[in-house]
């Protein structure tokens, strides 16, 4: 199993440009399933997550071409199976969204329950719900959900979420797309991955209104067209990488960084004490002679700070000058990477399984880590960069699910990282 090597100590100074988003590629992905022509994508992130959902249409029959400049084509008409199998869905949580797709074009569908990082139960039933309300059969055996539609095709309905869900959001507004008349999701989730997935649908001749708001009304089309989409840059990584350079005492520039969707972010940054300048694309972060300050973190649902940078800020706390409190409101056991901080020195103590107290310390040191989640290795290269010494991170599968060339990366910022095989 391949380790990474992080030789720590230098600051992150440079130039980088973000990938595409992974949060955004799955479910797009997913919608090329509502589609009666082939769609065509663009700047899709080189990650073991997007390969596995690639795999998981291609096993359902989809056709998967990439061309010379790495754009993806996906089309859908010649489907042999509606059955997405455990041996893919329990890889990645995100294989679930070709529920409401299938469905809605096909009539019926058979879906494993979803596996993925082990962040919590995060339950499926806002999803299983709103379809059932949109009047499919819907039936949970063998670890599988089961769904049918009577007469052959969804119907449009009122729906409100009981909890903010990104994902129920998604799989409900692809079904709704070829839904029989007027669907309205309230309580929807308003994440940059929605809207931006609203967008797509949009482009394919989808009737979506209110996206980016906690309303969403989706009019039912007869079909759905090919397109060509560019996806947006990732959040997450932009975030990740700023943090990084902050936590080093660096100096970074990411290009293409989707600004507008980092607002909770940057003002994060900024009550740290750096200093953060954005414009309409790109994002710079300044951390030279700078001791930061420690400052408490809640993660939230969008505009919020994102719970996939929890793990993130609660390193930076751990370098920053005082006491802070990190506080997780969205997923349960999603502390499980304090004890391999601690393991760098940190100091560290959990008040309850949604928060934990910090006490910056002047020096992390070196030692051996293992990942727990796509997050926390990324929180865990992080201390090593800033570490005094060499840190080896085991496990390192969770992060080529998450982070695309992310040593390439990090060596164009200086960093001194290595990829030790197995």
């Amino acid at each position: 199993m391949d380790r990474l090597l992080v030789r720590g100590g230098t600051p992150l100074l440079g130039e980088i440009r973000a990938s595409g988003s992974k949060n955004s590629s799955l479910p797009i992905l997913a919608a090329t399933l509502l589609a009666s022509k082939p769609v065509y994508l663009t700047n899709l992130p080189h990650l073991r997550d997007v390969t596995t959902m690639v795999e998981l249409l291609g096993s359902l029959g989809a056709e998967v071409s990439i061309d010379e400049r790495m754009g993806v084509t996906v089309d859908t008409n010649s489907l042999t199976s509606l059955k997405a199998p455990y041996e893919l869905v329990r890889k990645m949580r995100a294989s679930f969204l070709v529920l409401g797709p299938l469905l809605a074009r096909y009539g019926e569908v058979e879906v494993s329950l979803p596996g993925g990082c082990a962040i919590g139960t995060r339950p499926v039933d806002q999803h299983l719900k709103g379809l059932s309300q949109m009047g499919a059969d819907v039936n949970i055996k063998d670890g599988y959900v089961t769904a049918s539609c009577r007469n052959g095709r969804l119907k449009g309905s009122e729906i409100a979420m009981d909890v903010v869900t990104v994902g129920g959001t998604q799989n409900l507004l692809m079904a709704a797309t070829l839904a029989e008349g007027t669907t309205v999701i309230a309580n929807a989730a308003q994440e940059p991955e929605v809207l931006e997935l609203a967008r797509c649908l949009k482009t394919m001749g989808a009737s979506v209104s209110g996206e980016g708001t906690s309303v969403i009304t989706v009019e039912g089309r007869d079909q759905l067209d090919g397109c060509s989409y560019g996806v947006m840059s990732d959040r997450i990584e932009v975030g990740t990488y700023l943090i990084a350079a902050a936590a080093t005492g660096g100096k970074l520039r990411v290009l293409d960084a989707c600004p507008d969707s980092l607002g909770a972010v940057v003002g994060k940054l900024r009550e740290f004490g750096f200093q953060v300048t954005v414009d309409e694309c790109n994002v710079e972060l300044d951390a030279t002679d700078i001791t930061p300050r420690a400052t408490d973190v809640r993660t939230d649902v969008y505009p919020g700070i994102p719970t996939d940078l929890q793990a993130q800020f609660m390193v930076l706390n751990c370098l920053s000058n005082g006491t802070s409190t990190v506080t997780e409101t969205v997923f349960e056991n999603r502390f499980m990477h304090v004890q391999e901080l601690v393991r760098l020195g940190a100091d560290v103590r959990l008040e309850s399984p949604m928060s934990a107290v910090v006490t910056g310390v002047l020096q992390l040191r070196g030692a051996e880590v293992m990942a727990t989640d796509l997050r926390a290795s990324s929180c865990l290269v992080i201390g090593g960069l800033a570490a005094q010494g060499n840190t080896v991170i085991h496990r390192i599968y969770h992060i080529d699910r998450g982070y695309e060339r992310l040593e390439e990366k990090l060596r164009l910022l200086g960093a001194d990282v290595e990829r030790i095989h197995a």
